[in-house]
């Protein structure tokens, strides 16, 4: 302890700020013993470009990807003595291309790519988490339906596109499992039982093959009461047999450990006895991938991390 298996730098992500390097050094300074380094993966289509990446070509796009690896795993090497990195990569699916494509990038790379965190960031290709305006036009995009079905839509083509996600590529972190409620967080699920059929189909899924779910600081930041997923989908995870990890999901060396502090009180809350965290291994898990989950031995409480973060 402690551990993250999901962050960013400004150095390879436009919407982050600072480099690779100096997230490396600051999760050494707070005592991380295995830090993920997860850039976002390419996208395909000019149109799925961010505004901050205006000035980007696609291939440029594809390009700054590779450097990630090459610097991540420069960076994995010189402070192998100090903390354990593993590089991964966070996914997208916006249309079934970057599904294609990403099968493709990890038949090229092979072991680069020790890890896979399996998000999700657009609904009907539109954004989900770039600002509330978008997040609206995302929702108003299903036009077809009844104004008061509209939510529902929105919610089940969300954990549709993660199922799909799931079967297809097995990733072992599964990212802010409920970001499709970033700007609504006191939506409840059960309000609408064919979603929640569908997370619990996924949760199930994820369960069977091994995968952690992760618990990300990142929603604390942006006005949670909560780390992504909040206190029903844990529940959820928690009834089926599923199992946690850490994430800070920082996009910088600022948010490395950020809200940590938070954290105990809340799986507590809900009743997280065990926490687990990925390490490499030299059998390859039900995705492929060398590199399997460990739990944490131990009362993961009693850890000298939690005093120093309320510091």
């Amino acid at each position: 302890m402690p551990h993250s298996h999901h962050s960013h730098s400004g150095q390879f992500c436009k919407h982050a700020s600072g480099l690779l390097e100096d997230v490396v050094r600051e999760a050494i300074r707070k005592g991380f013993q295995v830090y993920g380094l997860t850039e976002h993966v390419p996208r395909y289509r000019e149109v799925d470009l961010y505004p901050e990446e205006s000035q980007l070509t696609l291939e440029a796009l594809s390009n700054e990807f590779d450097k990630f690896l090459v610097e991540a795993h420069r960076l994995k090497s010189i402070y192998a003595d100090q903390v354990a990195l593993l590089v991964g990569l966070e996914t997208e699916y916006i249309t079934t291309l970057d599904l294609e494509n990403l099968s493709k990038m990890l038949e090229r790379l092979g072991e680069r790519v020790e890890y896979i965190v399996g998000s999700v960031h657009h609904v009907n290709g539109i954004p989900i988490d770039f600002d509330l305006p978008t997040y609206q036009m995302a929702l108003s995009s299903f036009a077809d339906e009844k104004e008061e079905d509209r939510q529902g839509a929105f919610l089940s083509a969300y954990f549709d596109a993660q199922y799909e996600l799931l079967r297809r590529f097995k990733p072992e972190i599964i990212g802010h499992f409920d970001l499709c409620r970033l700007y609504k967080p006191s939506l409840c699920f059960r309000n609408y039982p064919d979603v929640f059929s569908k997370i619990e189909r996924n949760v199930r899924y994820a369960v069977e093959y091994g995968a952690l779910f992760e618990l990300n600081a990142a929603a604390l930041r942006k006005k949670w009461k909560t780390p992504y997923p909040a206190e029903d989908v844990m529940k959820v995870i928690i009834d089926l047999g599923g199992r946690f990890a850490l994430s800070d999901d920082s996009h910088g060396p600022h948010a490395v450990g950020l809200n940590y502090d938070r954290l105990p009180h809340y799986l507590q809350s809900v009743g997280v006895t065990q926490l687990w965290y990925l390490q490499r291994s030299t059998a390859p898990n039900a995705a492929g991938r060398k590199i399997q989950a460990v739990r944490l031995s131990g009362d993961w409480l009693d850890h000298d991390f939690w005093r120093q973060s309320a510091m």
